[in-house]
């Protein structure tokens, strides 16, 4: 007995200072669960080819359904397969069975708005927003940004709601446990585990963001939900899987929360985000790379090529040069700069610290906003004269998308009102409206233009091309 508890204690005093309990989560779940809802998306139903307008074709495939949305539920028992079957056939009108997707999502302030992702409620005729206490509201969308996948809803809901807390994603480390709790296949406040694998991961669709990597089990129907440290602080928004499957394989992705809130005060005071533009084309830098520019190790971004007439240009930055610093935080890598970049408030001057020549040296740049956001910013304007006619932005079509397309004309459609005439038309983000009412349109002034001399009250031709594919779809305007 003696040696037996001699053995014990010398095995308890040799076990390392960072071994420490595995967490219990129960009374986080308990108290942070009510914050969490389930986001149920309703998306107007796409008018079937032509080969599906005859039930006795048969289908073709499945439709495609976005990351984090689950195939329309005709039923639990349905395997996926006829589920799937199902979708394909076609109305009496000729269109498709009404496609729904499913999220998650978090409430961060009492009255109402909700942080979710963006391909979640994407081209979504109707939000339907599920508390923890089964409570059923509508939700508005504020504003949804595509780069960041993060998205803004609100519902006018009756009494104090129950919100997060934001924690810290600055002060993350790897090896740090998480909780995610999210509804993955349609079961509501599903609680998963893991810990921090990764931080700021650069995904290929994500350039400006510095992605948490987890192994906490993420599912279609968790994109959204809120990704917790251990002391109940939300730290980052599920928002992707590497997967071979379509299930969970110990790879998923968080936007951390610092980006989603930056994001959401954007989209909650102007409906659309602004974000930094440098005007440089970077890459890494490996061992020999590094020591032909004088580093002793890989370190920063190098700077391939400028734009002509871009801030870093102007402000004497050359290729060649190897950043550094970024306004105080050191590159370790080419990809920690798109973030940084994208963040920083158009017109703001930041500080450089630059390798050039092996002598470092520092350079202050004047932060440009990036052209795309301004271009959708513009056509907002010039295809909504007046609150909702169309219910869209678009944006001109550069020569490369006419010469794909091979159309001398049109116009790519960047958001749309869930609401408004164009989504109940079937149009979508992405789609190029080539005319409408049957007059070409090759400019955003020419949709604005048509749409207020339109008649209302009766179906209007619009002719689209998705995914290259041109096809007709009817829109009914309001009385303006």
């Amino acid at each position: 007995m003696v040696l037996c508890t001699t053995l014990l204690l010398a095995v308890t005093a040799s076990a390392p200072a960072w071994a420490a309990p595995l967490p219990d989560y129960a009374e986080l779940v308990e108290a942070r669960a009510p914050a969490v809802v389930r986001v149920a998306v309703h998306r107007r139903a796409a008018p079937a080819p032509a080969n599906l307008r005859d039930p006795a074709t048969g289908p073709d495939g499945a439709p495609g359904n976005g990351p984090g949305s689950e195939p329309e539920r005709f039923g639990e028992q349905l395997p996926d397969l006829f589920r799937r079957f199902f979708e394909q056939l076609p109305t009496p009108d000729g269109h498709r069975q009404p496609r729904q997707g499913m999220g998650s999502g978090f409430i961060i302030s009492t009255d109402g708005y909700i942080l979710t992702n963006t391909h979640v409620v994407s081209d979504a005729a109707e939000i339907v927003v599920h508390l923890h206490d089964r409570r059923s509201y509508s939700a508005k969308l504020i504003g949804a940004d595509e780069r960041t996948d993060v998205a803004l809803i609100r519902i006018d809901a009756d009494g104090e709601l129950p919100v997060i807390t934001a924690g810290d994603s600055d002060k993350l480390r790897v090896g740090q446990w998480v909780l995610a709790i999210g509804s993955p296949f349609g079961f509501d406040y599903t609680a998963t585990q893991g810990i921090v694998s990764a931080l700021s991961r650069q995904l290929p669709d994500g350039s400006y963001v510095p992605f948490i990597q987890t192994d906490a089990a993420i599912n279609p129907g968790n994109s959204g939900g809120p990704l917790f440290d251990t002391e109940g602080h939300v730290i980052g928004i599920n928002s992707q899987i590497y997967t071979r499957s379509g299930g969970y394989m110990g790879l998923s992705f968080a936007i951390p929360i610092n980006t989603a809130l930056q994001i959401a005060d954007q989209l909650k005071a102007r409906g659309y985000v602004s974000r930094g533009w440098l005007g440089v084309t970077i890459q890494d830098l490996d061992q020999q790379l590094a020591e032909s520019f004088g580093l002793d190790r890989p370190a920063g971004a190098l700077i391939a090529g400028l734009t002509d007439n871009g801030p870093a240009a102007a402000a004497g930055l050359r290729p060649g040069d190897v950043i550094l610093d970024y306004d105080g935080r050191e590159l370790a890598r080419s990809g920690d700069l798109p973030p940084l970049v994208g963040a920083t408030a158009p017109g703001e001057t930041v500080e450089l610290q630059v390798l050039r020549g092996g002598a470092r040296l520092s350079l202050e740049v004047r932060i440009g906003e990036l052209e795309e956001d301004r271009q959708l910013v513009a056509s907002a304007s010039d295809a909504q004269p007046d609150a909702g006619r169309l219910g869209l932005a678009v944006a001109p079509l550069d020569e490369a998308e006419r010469e794909q397309l091979g159309i001398d004309h049109g116009v790519r459609v960047q958001r749309v009102d869930p609401r408004g005439p164009a989504a109940r038309a079937g149009i979508r983000s992405g789609d190029v409206i080539a005319s409408f009412n049957r007059a070409d349109i090759d400019s955003p002034a020419a949709l604005r233009e048509q749409a207020e001399s339109a008649p209302a009250d009766r179906a209007l031709p619009v002719l689209v091309f998705r995914s290259g594919s041109p096809q007709f779809l009817a829109m009914t305007l309001p009385q303006a």
